[in-house]
């Protein structure tokens, strides 16, 4: 029972500093975690408060939920050095206020994936993806 205490203790600290390397709240980060075969699949997914959407920030495959949680957490220290960042400007369908979004991918259809993530690729439409410049 102690190792089950340890585990969820484990899980909760390393989200928490996901959370705070991200400068994000709780209520901003969503954790779907998904069994696979051998393995368990992380999404991390970000809602941003101001339009009410979610966006895939990243995803990572571990043997259990820490190991996943552990790997997410190296992909979030070391992101800016390994993707580049792209802005997105969107109108979702029935709205008409442009929004833009920030995207952190390997190439521009990567952080398009991460907008449409879990969603019917006709609920958004996109009106510019934009690479920005290495700062």
């Amino acid at each position: 029972m102690d190792v089950t205490t340890n585990v969820h203790v484990e899980s909760a600290r390393i989200q928490k500093q996901i959370e705070d390397h991200l400068g994000l709240e709780g209520s901003q980060l969503l954790f779907d975690f998904r069994p696979m075969e051998d393995r368990t699949r992380l999404d991390l997914i970000t809602v941003n408060p101001r339009h009410h959407q979610s966006f895939l920030f990243h995803t990572v495959t571990g043997y259990d939920k820490v190991d996943a949680l552990r790997k997410m957490l190296d992909y979030v220290r070391q992101a800016r050095d390994q993707q580049s960042s792209f802005t997105i400007q969107w109108v979702a369908r029935g709205e008409r206020e442009l929004n833009t979004s920030y995207f952190r991918a390997t190439n521009m259809y990567d952080a398009l994936d991460k907008l449409y993530y879990g969603r019917d690729i006709n609920t958004i439409t996109v009106f510019s993806v934009v690479l920005n410049p290495v700062s």
